[in-house]
């Protein structure tokens, strides 16, 4: 049977798409990363894959006018790689699937979605805004991404605790934690065929 084969796309150091091949290499994810995408030159991912024989492409963001032009970029290399499965780990910029790729792209983000989340919420963002909040649960979620930010059908969530004595830094270390668990366990899914989008929600099948 032939291997998932997953483009990512990310925008910075890449642990994300480490761990995801980590997981592939010991046996417990039936995929292979065709390719990864950045949207910053200076992206550490970049070097991750380099260093793991994977290609890597660099397409800067501020260097395209416009949303449309960037996805245009990010559109021709994907055409080049029989994509499967469009791996959003960490990507700071707008994907457009433009039907091409509706249902087949998943994003992670660092909240129990539909709280801390959509435009201007990301990374070190989240976790500032979930403990100014006061609230004492956050988390982790991946779900299949659609054209706004961190809406699409919920595949896969994980609570963390946020305890007294939290910062954003020990609180994105927990959820960073729940990441690595999640977004390999739902390209396995996704993989085995598992996974059915009935309207908003995913049904994980057998």
């Amino acid at each position: 049977m032939a291997k998932l084969r997953v483009a990512v796309l990310l925008s910075g150091s890449g642990t994300s798409l480490e761990n995801l091949c980590e997981q592939i290499d010991a046996g417990a994810v039936p995929a292979e990363i065709a390719c990864v995408i950045a949207s910053r030159a200076s992206a550490g991912g970049l070097d991750r894959a380099r260093r793991r024989g994977i290609p890597a492409h660099a397409v800067p963001r501020r260097e395209h006018p416009g949303v449309g032009a960037f996805n245009d970029a990010l559109h021709a290399i994907l055409e080049g790689y029989e994509i499967d499965l469009v791996a959003l780990l960490g990507f700071l910029s707008p994907f457009q699937s433009r039907g091409r790729w509706k249902g087949r792209v998943i994003n992670v983000h660092p909240a129990l979605i539909p709280a801390f989340c959509g435009k201007g919420y990301y990374g070190r963002h989240v976790h500032e805004a979930v403990l100014a909040s006061g609230v004492r649960v956050s988390g982790a979620s991946v779900h299949f991404a659609e054209d706004e930010y961190d809406s699409g059908p919920i595949i896969l969530q994980e609570a963390v605790e946020v305890r007294e004595d939290d910062t954003p830094d020990s609180l994105a270390a927990r959820v960073q934690a729940a990441e690595r668990r999640l977004v390999p366990q739902a390209v396995r899914l996704f993989a085995e065929g598992r996974l059915a989008i009935e309207g908003r929600r995913v049904r994980i099948r057998g």
